[in-house]
């Protein structure tokens, strides 16, 4: 199963670049042994409309561009499902057994997503109810995943 992240919007050299950039190796080299086969980050460039309506539409034309064939979309938003850890990996271990190609993440831009992303999203997860900026949230995901993966690989995990 390949691991895509589309994210609106790039990260810029220094720590959270590197943070990032950290638990996508980690989770990449563990994952060989979860069934993960590639983990990619795919960075989608903040659409430079005047008009927010503009901005969504081009965003999410360039985030559908990227998602895989046949993949499970997830949405980070706000107003998702909050999921415990091991529920995560659940969810990344079902669809691993259905055989489902591809997982694909969504991170939108500033204006969210067109609707037609939400509507083709099998879940959507926030990590609290906080408002968190994007660079932030990849990063959280990039955790998640990391986490995920060792638990999906038997690695003893700290809360059970």
């Amino acid at each position: 199963m390949r691991i895509v992240i589309a994210a609106v919007g790039r990260l810029k050299q220094g720590p959270e670049r590197e943070l990032a950039e950290r638990y996508r190796k980690r989770a990449a080299d563990i994952g060989r042994s979860a069934g993960v086969s590639d983990f990619d980050i795919i960075e989608i460039k903040d659409s430079r409309a005047a008009d927010a309506a503009r901005r969504v539409l081009e965003e999410s034309i360039a985030v559908a561009n990227v998602i895989p064939d046949d993949a499970v979309i997830v949405m980070l938003d706000a107003q998702g499902e909050s999921m415990s850890s091991a529920s995560f990996a659940g969810r990344l271990q079902g669809w691993r057994a259905q055989n489902r190609p591809a997982v694909a993440f969504v991170i939108g831009g500033d204006d969210g997503l067109a609707p037609t992303i939400r509507e083709k999203s099998s879940l959507a997860i926030a990590f609290g109810a906080a408002t968190w900026p994007h660079q932030l949230v990849r990063i959280m995901l990039l955790e998640q995943l990391y986490r995920a993966i060792t638990i999906l690989a038997g690695h003893p995990y700290h809360r059970s």
